[in-house]
């Protein structure tokens, strides 16, 4: 089937975005809109003394000016962590509760003050200039490390040392007899970066509150309506679910940023029923450095102990997360799977890895791409290259001698993850020769004749993905197409294209028949949304049940129209047959029946639809190898990335093309964070790094045409077999990156790299090693 399952077909969402036909939330205008304008806090840490709104209100055309004194009259909650290290089983935690506006203290720079509400954007963005805001000062921390420190400024009252909770997986005394016993121990302290998202749409909310139906609608740029939906009623207002429409049109990026709810959600909502107006807020390039939330920024030191034969015996993890002033949405994904995942594919018989929650004066820190397990495998793939150069091993052979083999699958970490599947050193034989490492060494000769010094990075890395359960539903009409309503969210992965793929390969509908609805609450009874590369892996399995339900139910109503009994009846390439004769109708035709106003079995209802449900026991496992060839300029320190090259497990492949584009932006954000971006917050919490000419993005001129290939190995835990790819270019390449630069400078003395590898932290590392 030529747009069936495993074909390359280019993603029909395309022409209608790239002819600028899309609607994102900020194309969208209500009748009698009016707009707003956050007043964001100067300070990291401060009282509030006094808000004179004042002439901020006799501004032209000014509709409302609101503050925390408003929020406080009107019983407006605040954004609560969804889940806690303690709801499964864990430590004691110290919980927070992030105001949605502020109305007594500040404690990062950017929350939100007040809400100007006026008839243009332009307005309300003058008048919050007018905004007169006075503080009292408090002693302010930015540094996990420093704010576990005694005397350190206190960010929460009961929260002692700034600790939301210690968090620790493995074996401590298995571990520490492991390293006591080594025959060599590597020990290295990394900081993995603060990071911002920077989706090329920014955030935008328009709340609309209707007095008719005292019901509330928003249109945001979201990766997940339904719990956006739930976190607006059940915290915010307080309100019955069914009041509350969450709506998300084409979405330009999300990258786990937009998966959870933001002040500005709810703040339009509240202004709207406040103004008897719908209301918009749109970000721009500044307020997202400012006020998005925020990801990684964690410190953290890591021993490696090896035999004699170069055997990992023991892995032991200290470290520091940066929550930011509150632990809201699924901040503790990262800490948590930056622990699980820390033994990476590697037999490592004892682990004892523990990190700290730590409140610091800096916005909050949320899931972004990989969450977690960036930082894992960061440390590990590290600590590798680090262990090879001091014990004398070949770093490939090094990995070889410790990759779990595929005899030993299911196989169960000291993270408590079971690995399914997986040819771990296959898929890594199978990249090195793609890569040529065998003529790596021609190469670098030929850099050093111009120059330059070159370097390969290896690094192997695995990932979790799937999670929670799902719901799919499809839906025929009286013509025969077919309509998807999916729990998912796509906002760039190409669910459209390949979910009409799936459901034609397996139906037989044809696959211009057949679209998708989704992220509106009132059309989706209910959906988890996209994140955590869990769309194919939930979403696409629930919708294998619908499939088979629709299989089932049609197979009653072909009973019928053939007068046969239902257990004779078979399908196969979408046609119902009545077994051993030539009887038989297409799925189409039964669909088309099942709509007829009489003659049909009132039991069998009106229509044809099928519900799936699917729900993860275990995760799927994608992994994968990243090779990275790079060339320095000792005299710059100028860093060209000259050759990428990756093989990747996902599974069952279900559009190779859609695949490759995941892989490919995922390893350009590796690359960004190892080679160029990086958040700076002086020790007062004020941000340093505050616009594109600070904060460096990666450019196309920064990476090389990728060479990627797919190694597929069925995932066993859902029931087409396929694992998440939606982050392990990101998870990858960090690593691979670093650890080439290091290579290519290890001739001049250089042993370590702080990242981002900037032509300038590059040139220091040379200086300081000479």
């Amino acid at each position: 089937m030529s747009n069936g399952i495993g074909q390359p077909v280019p993603r029909t969402e395309d022409p209608r975005l790239l002819t600028g036909r899309g609607t994102y939330a900020d194309d969208i205008t209500l009748p009698q809109m009016a707009h707003a304008a956050i007043v964001y806090a100067t300070a990291a840490h401060a009282d509030i003394a006094s808000i004179d709104t004042a002439e901020a209100e006799a501004a032209p055309g000014v509709i409302a000016v609101l503050t925390g004194k408003h929020a406080e009259e009107d019983h407006i909650g605040g954004l609560p962590p969804l889940f806690m290290p303690e709801d499964m089983g864990g430590p004691p935690c110290f919980r927070t509760l992030r105001p949605v506006i502020v109305r007594d203290r500040v404690r990062h720079l950017g929350e939100r003050i007040a809400v100007v509400v006026a008839e243009t954007a332009e307005q309300a963005a003058e008048a919050a200039e007018l905004v007169i805001v006075e503080y009292e000062n408090l002693p302010a921390v930015a540094r996990a490390a420093d704010a576990i420190e005694p005397g350190a400024a206190q960010i929460h009252d009961g929260a002692e040392n700034n600790t939301s909770f210690t968090l620790r997986f493995g074996d401590e005394a298995a571990t520490d007899a492991a390293i006591a016993g080594a025959h060599h121990v590597t020990t290295l302290s990394l900081y993995n970066t603060r990071l911002t998202t920077n989706a090329m749409e920014p955030r935008t909310s328009i709340g609309h509150y209707s007095v008719a139906d005292d019901s509330y609608t928003l249109y945001a740029s979201l990766q997940n309506p339904h719990g956006t939906r739930s976190t607006l009623a059940q915290e915010i207002f307080g309100e019955p679910e069914a009041k509350f429409r969450v709506v998300a049109r084409d979405v330009g990026g999300g990258f786990g940023l937009k998966g959870g709810t933001h002040p500005e959600d709810a703040l339009v909502l509240w202004a709207s029923k406040r103004t008897g107006r719908p209301v918009k807020w749109t970000g721009d390039r500044s307020m997202s450095l400012l006020g998005d939330d925020q990801a990684r920024d964690q410190t953290v030191t890591g021993e490696l102990a090896l035999d004699t034969d170069g055997k990992f015996v023991g892995l032991r993890v200290r470290g520091l997360y940066n929550a930011g002033a509150y632990v809201v949405g699924s901040a503790c994904v990262p800490i948590i799977f930056s622990l699980r995942l820390a033994p990476n594919a590697y037999v490592i018989p004892a682990v004892d890895a523990l990190q700290k929650m730590v409140f610091t004066n800096t916005p909050p820190t949320v899931p972004y791409r990989g969450a977690g397990r960036p930082e894992a495998i960061y440390l590990i793939e590290r600590l590798i290259d680090k262990a090879a150069r001091e014990t004398g091993h070949d770093r490939i052979e090094l990995r070889r001698r410790n990759l779990i083999q595929p005899d030993a699958l299911p196989y169960t970490t000291q993270g408590h993850f079971t690995y399914d599947s997986g040819e771990f050193e296959t898929t890594m034989d199978r990249t090195i020769a793609l890569a040529d490492v065998a003529g790596f060494e021609d190469r670098k000769a030929a850099s050093e004749k111009a120059g330059k010094k070159r370097g390969l990075g290896l690094t192997y890395y695995i990932e979790d993905s799937g999670n929670f359960n799902e719901r799919m539903v499809l839906k025929f009409d009286p013509s025969g197409s077919v309509t998807i309503h999916s729990g998912t969210f796509s906002h760039g992965q190409g669910h459209q294209t390949v979910y009409a793929q799936m459901v034609s390969d397996w139906l037989g509908v044809d696959f211009e028949k057949i679209r998708l609805e989704q992220g509106d609450t009132a059309q989706i009874a209910f959906g988890r949304g996209t994140y955590a590369s869990r769309s194919m892996t939930v979403g696409g399995s629930a919708l294998r049940k619908a499939a088979d339900d629709v299989i089932e139910k049609g197979k009653q109503l072909a009973a019928h129209l053939m007068e046969a009994a239902a257990d004779d009846i078979e399908f196969e390439d979408g046609t119902f047959t009545v077994a051993g004769t030539d009887r038989a109708i297409g799925l189409t035709d039964v669909a088309r029946a099942s709509f007829r106003p009489q003659g049909i079995p009132i039991e069998l209802g009106i229509g044809l639809e099928g519900i799936g449900a699917f729900g993860v026991e275990s995760p799927s496992f994608p992994n994968g190898c990243h090779i990275c060839e790079v060339e320095v300029d000792p005299e710059t320190g100028v860093t060209e990335i000259d050759r990428y090259t990756v093989i990747d497990d996902i599974g069952v492949v279900l559009n190779p093309l859609l695949a490759d584009g995941q892989i490919h932006g995922g390893i350009v954000q590796g690359i960004g964070q190892a080679l160029c971006e990086e958040l700076i917050y002086d020790e007062d919490g004020q941000l340093v790094t505050g616009s594109y000419m600070d904060y460096n993005m990666p450019k196309a001129d920064d990476v090389p045409s990728f060479s990627s290939e797919f190694h597929e190995v069925p995932c066993r835990t859902n029931p087409i077999g396929v694992k998440g790819c939606g982050e392990g270019g990101t998870v990858g390449a960090t690593p691979t990156v670093i650890n080439a630069i290091i290579d290519a400078l290890a001739p001049l003395g250089v042993d370590d790299l702080k990242m981002p590898a900037s032509p300038h932290n590059v040139w220091k590392a040379i200086q300081s090693a000479a």
